[in-house]
């Protein structure tokens, strides 16, 4: 004899509702999320090596899919610029239990993607061409595409949205200001003074001879400086991924755009400001700030103040690293918005 089907079980053929997902849950099956039949990367494990046209010539950058969702999918800029996909490696513990279907990706330049020594192509414009040939080769578009950008990813992520509007259905500006020169103030009138005077002139010495390879330089920025405010765990609790980031930063980017640290910026990025065009951005956007962030919070809020359609995520917890530090709050604010947005079409 049969044992009978329990009460769910039974409820669950007639009332759908009974297997609804709860918070933190796939929106659809994990079956369905797993799923790769017909994807051209199974054979890669999601990985793509995708040809991008440059003015210097044709290379190729790295990006790698995880899941399936045909109305969430998220591309990750990660930051730097010149440093790599690694440190978001957070994202594997939180948007799979989702449902969101996420991409890393290692801007040209960085880590798993072609490195090409050509100067000319470190600016702006042709990043966001590069972002934009990544998503028509994803096959990403505006029922599904958010864009996250993270620190230099941001200033990206906003780039891509003023140049094509039409491609996105959200967008996320995670811990990164409109203005660098607001920027530069915060980190002059508010950052810089909390450091020790004898270290803060020591830093500053290292840097006016561009001793920036110096190993005491990134120690006293290190103790100093990033454990207060790039992530705020000791050093030796820093997540393997950010490590691997931080190791591999390609300086050749880095320096020429940002300058040799976190402690400002210097470099072609001196002057770049989009606070007056943010009001523009009509696409949802999401701008998550942190407490002890290098970037300033309040800006930030006032940020998603200028959007027509801007949303805040405060991190009270949080550095410039809010997914690490302030992990719960960043994620499951994340991932609520993005559902949000989705629920809307």
């Amino acid at each position: 004899m049969k044992a009978p089907l329990s009460a769910c079980l039974v409820l669950s053929l007639i009332l759908p509702a009974c297997n609804a997902p709860q918070e933190g849950q796939p929106s659809a099956s994990a079956a369905g999320y797993f799923d790769n039949t017909g994807r051209d990367d199974v054979l890669s494990g999601g990985v793509k090596l995708i040809p991008i046209e440059t003015p210097s010539g044709s290379f190729r950058v790295w990006t790698k899919r995880t899941g399936n969702n045909p109305r969430m999918k998220v591309l990750l800029l990660h930051g730097g610029p010149g440093a790599t996909h690694e440190y978001f490696e957070a994202f594997d513990s939180w948007f799979p239990g989702a449902g969101i279907e996420f991409y890393y990706y290692d801007q040209l330049g960085s880590a798993y993607s072609d490195q090409p020594d050509a100067p000319e192509l470190w600016e702006i414009p042709r990043f966001v061409d590069e972002v934009e040939q990544v998503r028509v080769a994803l096959g990403l578009d505006a029922s599904n595409f958010f864009l996250l950008g993270h620190s230099w990813g941001g200033i990206l992520a906003i780039e891509y949205a003023l140049a094509h509007p039409g491609a996105l259905k959200g967008l996320v500006v995670s811990n990164m200001m409109a203005s660098i020169p607001a920027y530069n103030e915060y980190a002059q009138n508010v950052l810089m003074p909390q450091i020790d005077p004898q270290v803060l002139a020591e830093i500053e010495g290292y840097e006016a001879t561009e001793d920036y390879g110096n190993p005491r330089y990134m120690e006293l920025l290190l103790e100093h400086h990033y454990v207060d405010h790039i992530l705020r765990l000791p050093l030796d609790q820093w997540p393997d991924g950010v490590n691997r980031a931080f190791a591999k930063i390609n300086t050749d980017i880095y320096i020429p755009l940002q300058g040799p640290s976190e402690l400002g910026a210097s470099g072609k990025l001196l002057e770049w400001d989009r606070t007056a065009e943010l009001s523009s951005i009509a696409v949802p956007t999401l701008v998550i700030g942190a407490q002890y962030d290098t970037m300033d919070p309040a800006h930030m809020e006032w940020m998603a103040g200028q959007f027509p359609d801007g949303e805040y995520l405060y991190c009270p917890n949080g550095s410039h690293m809010a997914m690490y530090d302030d992990q719960r709050t960043y994620f499951e604010g994340l991932i609520r918005w993005v559902r949000s947005v989705d629920g809307r079409s």
